[in-house]
């Protein structure tokens, strides 16, 4: 029998060495005694049952030694590709990191030396340009154009500034981290001409593809024509089914020249996955997992209804309408604040740690992003103490 998810179970995270909760008072100032984390992008739910009891199996068996037999693992990662997004991936395309941060770095890496640049879509996820900087490489940062409530692409002006900037690589974010777009197919191949028209290895960071709300579809990359002699994607479980902890991840490469190169470095770095981690995304990838997903999303949907409808009641304050993920943005840039004053009344008055906006790159400055995957009663929290904060300007 299926156990049925309890998404509005509150289940304490304190001292448990939660970067989300036991971190937050350290960087922002928020005390979880009273404060809520809406910073960090990992879900405050269990995850799937069967998730757990494949973790439950391992530890009692009590033998904790190297993976082998990596056969199911890609037969379930094929079938959720095939099931969920029309994608058929062959298993020789798969390649295992420690997630997705550090699937961007290789690729840096291999692809990339020291002083070329690395292009970025902003705002976009903040730990690209770390990993960019930290392997001595430029971000070459190209704004998306911006219009009150939708973000889109701006090829036009984006070819001036990729065209001097010596770019050997661009990484998209799909669908987007933070403003919650699914790109369509139009924007996709706009994009994949872009990285053709520049000569540029494609990396497609999907991680947050699983996550898509309804009315919404979201395209892999490689379906999209004439692009998979540069492409990279990247795919993981960890968003998806609550175990980012997992630190598993997937560079799926259908271009052999590309896949050996990645290989390559891969075995230079004596790079190797963790065994619980294959374990839990082998488990996930299930008609189980499918269906806790399916679930998953439609009381995320009605988290975002409950967070937008509270945050655009505040005069000056708009939620981007999220299409994907479970990490709201929003502007204050309406309410003529500084910065330094909104932010202020989100931590120190509302109590609650959100991720601040310039972190994110250029186009970031007005915003904060806040995570509601969290049971509602603490996104409703999060609305009225919002509310209160800026109740000036009611």
């Amino acid at each position: 029998m299926t156990i049925q998810p309890d998404f509005d179970e509150i289940i304490d995270r304190r001292d448990t060495h939660c970067v989300k909760w036991d971190m937050m008072e350290s960087i922002y100032g928020v005390s979880p005694e009273d404060g809520l984390a809406m910073w960090v992008a990992d879900m405050d739910f269990r995850p799937p049952a069967c998730i757990r009891a494949a973790v439950r199996r391992q530890a009692d068996h009590g033998i904790f030694g190297y993976f082998g037999d990596d056969r199911a693992y890609h037969d379930a990662i094929r079938w959720w590709m095939r099931e969920r997004h029309g994608w058929e991936v062959e298993a020789e395309a798969i390649l295992t990191t420690h997630g997705l941060v550090n699937g961007t770095a290789l690729c840096v890496d291999t692809w990339t030396a020291p002083g070329d640049g690395v292009v970025l879509f902003t705002p976009v996820y903040h730990a690209f340009a770390k990993v960019i900087r930290a392997n001595d490489r430029r971000v070459v940062e190209c704004e998306l154009a911006y219009d009150g409530s939708r973000y889109a692409p701006d090829f036009d002006a984006w070819d001036a500034v990729v065209a001097e900037a010596g770019a050997k690589m661009m990484v998209l974010c799909s669908p987007h981290n933070p403003n919650g777009r699914v790109w369509t197919r139009e924007e996709l191949e706009g994009y994949a001409a872009f990285a053709r028209r520049h000569d540029l290895i494609l990396v497609s960071d999907e991680i947050h593809h699983d996550l898509v709300y309804p009315g919404q579809t979201h395209i892999p990359m490689a379906r999209i024509d004439g692009i998979a002699d540069r492409l990279v994607m990247m795919t993981s479980t960890t968003k998806t089914f609550s175990i980012a902890g997992a630190h598993t991840g997937n560079v799926i490469i259908h271009d052999e020249g590309l896949r050996a190169a990645f290989a390559k470095r891969m075995m230079a770095l004596g790079l190797s996955p963790n065994s619980f981690g294959l374990f839990m995304a082998t488990a996930a990838y299930s008609p189980e997992g499918a269906a806790w997903v399916d679930r998953l999303m439609d009381y995320l949907d009605g988290n975002r209804r409950v967070f937008d409808a509270g945050i655009d009641a505040i005069p000056g304050l708009k939620s981007v309408p999220l299409e994907a993920t479970y990490l709201s943005w929003v502007d204050f840039d309406g309410t003529g604040m500084s910065r330094e004053e909104f932010t202020r009344r989100v931590e120190r008055d509302a109590r609650i740690a959100a991720n601040h906006g310039p972190t994110f790159g250029q186009g970031g400055e007005s915003f904060l992003r806040f995570n509601i995957a969290t049971p509602r009663a603490r996104v409703e929290a999060a609305v009225e103490r919002m509310q209160a904060a800026f109740a000036d300007l009611q």
